[in-house]
């Protein structure tokens, strides 16, 4: 084993100067090369790697790069083969310097593979250098900067991660950590997928880098102001440099109150009318407490056609929510009804919201009219409950709660009414169909 270290970590020496031959493609003892490429080849389809080792340094050592393609890539299984059976750990950063070569030699002398190769260099700098984010850091940027959208989606998380351990450390500020994150998110935006597993993979590495950005704290909203205050005075309608503003502090914690978020925002509106700078509007009304402008911004952006019905759903369903919690219980109610005819997805939450909206409207009328809204809500919180059955204990105590209101058998009487009847409440500008429960 020593001599296979030996061997190996020779080849960290030859790797930068490898040897350019002008006197054919297998070089100057081409004899020579071509005995060794076919040793090494055969034990290698064999996969006696530790045979196919010897012989294959001696190839690259004989050979010029021009000779084979096959000396990097099948050079690099080898090279991990060692790296993973070596334990000193001076010895193994050696052959992992080693490995890192053969990526850029071949990225030089083979154009067509530069993509490929490049993207495996970042891989295995991900898979083998643990100690040195300087290193990750600057490599990611030299190959991002060279593939740009063709870089592997992965390697754009990995350039973020070793950019905030470098912050964390006091080596990068946080303008650079913020700069890789946006143009990662930028970058990807533009990337192509072949398959849908690719495209699957490609949301999944923007969600993660969403979050282990959002996570990492690096953009606080006074680091936020610092930054772009500068550059909105100075470049207001920037419609680039307004989006940024206002995506960078929409996702950060407590960061869309201040003066800077509230500019931005209305510059966006006026440069670029759509339904997401109509969202962002109603974003900032209703942190402000600006009731009707909140929600006439958000029925805008609903109404622009651009927005697909997943949005519209998303959408419909905060407003439902926001209109609730400002005693706009029919509008909330109505918006609801639409998320869940848009979205699906959001059953359980909307029939929950629905169930506390009519849980919580004060109706007129007789003993029956008053109470008969109860009868709704439950009618929704069972819902609730069996579109989404994390709600079961939440919808359940607010069934008991709304039960209690229920209508004594002696008074539904009265007004002959009786259990399991149908009853049709309207109230509030809403109306819905139930049927009779009394109290047992």
């Amino acid at each position: 084993m020593k001599k296979t270290i030996f061997a190996i970590l020779t080849i960290a020496l030859l790797l930068p100067g490898a040897k350019m031959s002008a006197q054919g493609k297998y070089g100057a003892d081409s004899a020579e090369c071509i005995k060794y490429l076919s040793y090494y080849s055969e034990y290698y389809k064999q996969k006696n790697y530790d045979e196919a080792l010897p012989n294959w340094r001696k190839a690259y050592k004989l050979c010029p790069p021009t000779a084979s393609q096959n000396l990097f890539i099948h050079g690099s299984t080898l090279l991990k083969q060692v790296i993973s059976k070596t334990k000193d750990a001076e010895a193994q950063r050696a052959i992992i310097d080693s490995l890192m070569n053969l990526y850029d030699i071949r990225a030089q002398y083979y154009p067509n593979n530069k993509v490929t190769s490049l993207n495996n260099k970042g891989q295995d700098m991900y898979n083998y250098i643990k100690d040195n984010p300087q290193r990750l850091y600057d490599t990611y940027q030299n190959i991002i900067g060279e593939l740009k959208e063709a870089t592997r989606p992965q390697l754009f998380l990995f350039r973020l991660n070793s950019a905030i351990d470098l912050f964390q450390a006091g080596k990068l500020n946080a303008e650079d950590v913020i700069n890789a994150y946006q143009t990662s998110m930028e970058t990807l935006k533009n990337a192509t997928t072949e398959s849908e597993a690719e495209a699957e993979q490609l949301e999944k590495v923007k969600t993660d880098i969403e979050s282990l950005f959002i996570t990492s704290k690096v953009a606080s909203c006074d680091n936020l102001i610092a930054l772009f205050t500068p550059r909105f005075e100075s470049d207001p309608n920037n419609l680039e440099l307004v989006n940024n503003i206002v995506r960078m502090m929409s996702i950060t914690d407590d960061c869309t109150g201040n003066d800077l978020y509230l500019n931005a925002v209305t510059n966006m509106y006026k440069l670029d009318p759509s339904y997401n700078s109509a969202y962002f509007l109603f974003r900032l009304n209703s942190s402000r407490g600006n009731v009707a402008e909140a929600i006439r911004y958000m029925e805008e952006a609903i109404n622009y056609p651009e927005s697909d019905a997943a949005t519209d759903g998303e959408y419909n369903y905060e407003l439902a929510v926001f209109c609730s919690k400002n005693g706009q219980n029919a509008k909330a109610y109505a918006a609801a009804q639409k998320a869940l005819e848009l979205n699906p997805t959001f059953a359980g939450k909307a029939y929950f919201l629905m169930g506390t909206i009519w849980g919580s409207t004060n109706c007129g009328g007789n003993e029956i009219e008053r109470r008969a809204p109860y009868w709704v809500a439950v009618d929704f919180l069972q819902k609730a409950k069996n579109a989404d059955p994390s709600l079961t204990e939440d919808a359940n105590k607010l069934i008991g709660s709304y039960s209690a209101y229920y209508p004594q058998t002696a008074e539904a009487f009265m007004y002959d009414l009786t259990n399991g009847q149908s009853y049709t409440v309207s109230c509030g500008g809403m109306r819905a169909t139930t049927t009779v429960r009394t109290q047992k």
